[in-house]
Formats: C-alpha cells, sequence, structure tokens
C-alpha cells in the first residue's frame, strides 16, 4: 500500500517535532503526528484522529491515541479545547486564539484573529498567573 503523507519528509519533520518538544519519536508518535500537523490547524478528537489513522493503516489502539494526545498536550504541541461538548476537541493551533461552535454538530471553527478584548480579568489567586482565556462563541444556521 502506498502512502502519500508518510513522505520521508513528513516522517522526518514530525520526528524532529517530536525532539523539540522532548518526545521520543516512536514510530506510532511519527505516524500520529504526522496526521495531526499535515494539514494545517485541525480540531479534532482522537476518535476522529484514531478513525483516520486505521485509514491509512497505522495500527494503535483509541487508548494509544489518547495517551499519544495528553502527551502531545503536555509537551505543548497540541492545545485541548474545553467547549462543553461532549467530547473533547484537541487544536493543532497552540497560538492565542478563540473559536466557533456549531451548536448541534461538531464543528469547530477558528475566530480569524480579531481584536476581541476581555477586559477586567479577576485577580488571579496568589502565586498564580492567566495561561490564556479562551472565548468560545456558539454559532446555529439561521432558521
Amino acid at each position: 500500500m502506498h502512502h502519500a503523507h508518510t513522505s520521508r519528509s513528513a516522517n522526518r519533520d514530525s520526528a524532529l517535532r517530536l525532539r523539540g518538544a522532548g518526545l521520543r519519536p516512536t514510530r506510532q508518535r511519527v505516524a500520529l503526528a504526522d496526521l495531526l500537523f499535515a494539514k494545517g490547524d485541525r480540531h479534532l478528537t482522537a476518535e476522529e484522529l484514531h478513525e483516520e489513522a486505521v485509514e491509512v493503516g497505522v495500527s494503535c489502539s483509541l487508548a494509544t491515541v489518547y495517551n499519544t494526545l495528553h502527551q502531545f498536550t503536555e509537551a505543548g504541541l497540541l492545545r485541548v479545547l474545553s467547549l462543553e461538548t461532549a467530547k473533547t476537541y484537541f487544536d493543532t493551533n497552540v497560538s492565542d486564539h478563540h473559536h466557533f461552535v456549531v451548536e448541534g454538530s461538531n464543528e469547530v471553527l477558528d475566530i480569524p484573529v480579531s481584536n476581541i478584548a476581555v477586559t477586567n480579568l479577576p485577580e488571579t489567586p496568589e502565586g498564580m498567573e492567566i495561561t490564556h482565556v479562551d472565548v468560545v462563541i456558539r454559532v446555529r444556521r439561521k432558521r
């Protein structure tokens, strides 16, 4: 089977990305990183990534995918979105940005960099600092 996405350069990029984040580039991690990062900014669930992996012949369990996503998150490669949907979304774009969530669907869209200003933030608890503020705007198709 020929997989266009497993080109040597993509594998090398993923291995470098993992090493740069302090993770050992195992075969499974590299394969999942290729899927995650090859297509630009994405929001996806562990289930969706697992499905993509199976489609291209990467053998790994859903539990492995979850563990890998959490390792990538701890290493700063991904960001977990708290969208209060039934599923956990992982975002490949770790920069500060906000999201639209389409109600009644699993669609998550980046809000184009805009001048949303969140003001009058509360004092943080002693010894704490704000890492980022997530603005989630829920939208639905016009009726």
